[in-house]
């Protein structure tokens, strides 16, 4: 299973904003959208091996974690909207330190970075870290950042973590995504 975890810095913590709206109203919601989608969506098919953690640090009730399991997950479309949609009806559930599922597939609770690199071992996927395609063993868990740079906190947090690089460029988190994800097809045939 290849996880990834992306930090939406300004993503709201409620479910009452505007599909209209996720650049502003929704903190930039429509970013962790274009990278769910850049998780799951192939061609005609959806990835199944893939898992996508959203860490949303917006106001009013922040941190809140939701998950979206690739081998579960049904109702989600090829567009922003779709997973906005999704996000949104999380959002809306009245959850505590578990996950509890809000759609099939879709799971929400209230924590953050903390307690999830406690769960699991991550990558950091860092402009300045080393290049996926030099790497003998590349990692299946990843954290990024939406379009901010990582906080001192988080920097703190993930200071001792090994830091992958998707490549030469600064790449946008979706297009981060799917290079990592071309990368393991690449090497899984």
């Amino acid at each position: 299973m290849k996880r990834f975890l992306i930090i939406g810095h300004k993503a709201v913590t409620e479910g009452g904003f505007s599909l209209n709206d996720m650049p502003g109203g929704a903190g930039r919601m429509d970013v962790l959208c274009r990278c769910v989608n850049s998780c799951f969506f192939l061609s005609h098919d959806l990835r199944r091996d893939v898992e996508c953690y959203l860490l949303l640090l917006g106001e009013p009730n922040p941190p809140k974690t939701i998950l979206i399991k690739g081998n579960e997950v049904r109702y989600l479309n090829p567009d922003e909207r779709s997973a906005g949609s999704l996000i949104k009806k999380a959002l809306q559930v009245v959850c505590g330190e578990e996950f509890i599922e809000s759609t099939k597939g879709i799971y929400i609770r209230n924590g953050g970075l903390e307690r999830l690199l406690n769960e699991i071992d991550f990558s950091v996927l860092d402009e300045n870290g080393t290049d996926i395609r030099s790497v003998e063993e590349i990692p299946e868990n990843y954290i990024l950042s939406d379009h901010m740079n990582f906080s001192e906190e988080e920097e703190s947090l993930i200071k001792d973590l090994p830091k992958i690089s998707a490549g030469p460029k600064v790449l946008h988190a979706d297009h981060t995504v799917i290079v990592i994800l071309n990368e393991h097809d690449r090497r899984e045939k």
